[in-house]
């Protein structure tokens, strides 16, 4: 009877994610979170490509948060390839708040000089936390080629990353 009530519970909370309320599918994001089970981590990531309310996009980055790292990574560093702007950019916010400076090296050039500006932008905030050590003047070359880029938004965005860098982005 357990594993009978386990499924239909499983099968409830994958449907809420769905839900067309943003109020539903914030609620099952917390209950993911709250009790969290491999079986929903890549539901969880592919949620959050497609999601279009912020509130309910940091719900799923925080229910992913309360998985095992080892059973997040891969499906995030994945997200980081594809083709949706929005996968990319909330596979890299997940991936600050997962906070594993190992991941650092997945923040390559290419997302860092992204054509989406919320992307790049995004990928400077992470890259800034989740640089490897000695690698700091790395980045700052590679985020000063971004220099002029955007509006005012996008330049605040890489001035704090470049000042996060600290002595490594004026060298």
């Amino acid at each position: 009877m357990a594993i009978t009530r386990q499924g239909t519970d499983t099968a409830r909370m994958l449907r809420a994610l769905e839900d067309d309320r943003p109020s539903v599918r914030l609620r099952a994001a917390l209950a993911v979170g709250t009790a969290p089970d491999p079986c929903f981590v890549d539901r969880l990531i592919e949620r959050c490509a497609i999601e279009p309310e912020f509130l309910v996009r940091d719900m799923l980055t925080w229910a992913l948060t309360r998985h095992p790292v080892p059973l997040t990574l891969p499906g995030l560093l994945r997200e980081l390839r594809s083709e949706r702007a929005q996968a990319r950019s909330q596979a890299l916010h997940t991936l600050s708040k997962i906070g594993d400076r190992q991941t650092g090296p997945a923040i390559t050039r290419t997302l860092l000089c992204d054509a989406d500006d919320e992307v790049a932008r995004t990928a400077w905030r992470t890259a800034v936390l989740l640089v490897p050590e000695g690698e700091e003047p790395a980045l700052a070359t590679v985020l000063a080629t971004q220099l002029g880029r955007g509006g005012r938004e996008t330049q605040l965005s890489l001035s704090r990353a470049l000042v996060a860098l600290g002595e490594a982005a004026s060298r």
